[in-house]
């Protein structure tokens, strides 16, 4: 095909575009930015095409990345300013916008491998951009697989891409699971599963094993998870927080709760 510059916003490929932003086709997911189309390049994803401004390769940076995408997919085209624009789900286009394949995701792709599992258990996360930050957190921390569960976002929307910033590519990924699946999953491995409770019976999560196999459940944002949900957990920790502050942000309470993980089994010991 000719990788002539597309000039139209009512171009063809324009507005699948605008289908896969939007989420009406669920096949294909949309990557924007030098940054995430980067790391979709290092994750090895299938590209379906590639939409990019000349002005992108005035700079060193944005010429790898144009050249790298045109290697790694033959429909890379050209486009005016304004088309990347109108496609564009950020509010000033980044210069690049990649269309590629759906990562594949599924109880079988969160084999245990010869790690100590970390499972990070995502119930109901509604908001992208948090749900996205907590891949982000948990790939950082050392996380060996995230769940999330129906009634969770796309992990793989624009926002959450974007959050992630290239973890949902690489943490392998089990999603629209019950939350019974994920425990059941845990149970038959020996993953014992930890949530989070504000409640003053709870320990805090420094006093528990973090070096054995572990499942943090995490609840939605509004509400946390349910009294039902808390007592299916093998255990509950707190994260201690002065008063008047009661709560943290769901990606910052995760964040806290893997790296003291994260610190036990650097030290080879629970404190």
């Amino acid at each position: 095909m000719t990788n002539e510059k597309i000039t139209s916003r009512k171009n063809s490929l324009i507005q699948q575009a605008r289908a896969v932003r939007d989420g009406r086709e669920r096949e294909l997911v949309f990557v924007e930015g030098v940054r995430l189309c980067e790391e979709a390049l290092r994750a090895g994803v299938d590209f379906e095409a590639v939409f990019y401004t000349i002005e992108l390769e005035s700079n060193e940076r944005g010429a790898l990345v144009v050249e790298a995408l045109r290697r790694a997919c033959p429909r890379a085209l050209p486009v005016t300013e304004s088309v990347l624009e109108s496609v564009a789900d950020t509010k000033t286009s980044q210069g690049v916008i990649a269309l590629a394949r759906r990562p594949r995701t599924g109880v079988d792709v969160i084999g245990l491998g010869d790690k100590i599992p970390l499972v990070v258990i995502m119930h109901r996360a509604n908001n992208p951009a948090n749900a996205g930050a907590m891949l982000r957190v948990a790939e950082a921390a050392g996380a060996t697989a995230a769940v999330s569960t129906i009634g969770s976002t796309d992990l793989f929307s624009a926002r959450a891409l974007r959050g992630s910033m290239g973890s949902a590519f690489r943490l392998p990924l089990w999603t629209g699971a019950t939350m019974g699946e994920a425990l059941g999953w845990c149970a038959e491995r020996g993953i014992r599963t930890v949530g989070t409770d504000a409640a003053a019976t709870a320990v805090p999560h420094t006093e528990i094993d973090w070096t054995i196999p572990r499942a943090v459940i995490v609840g939605p944002e509004a509400g946390g998870l349910s009294d039902e949900e808390v007592s299916a957990a093998d255990e509950i920790v707190r994260i201690p927080m002065r008063a008047p502050v009661e709560s943290l942000n769901v990606a910052v309470a995760l964040a806290v709760v893997l790296y003291e993980a994260a610190r036990q089994k650097a030290e080879g010991r629970r404190q």
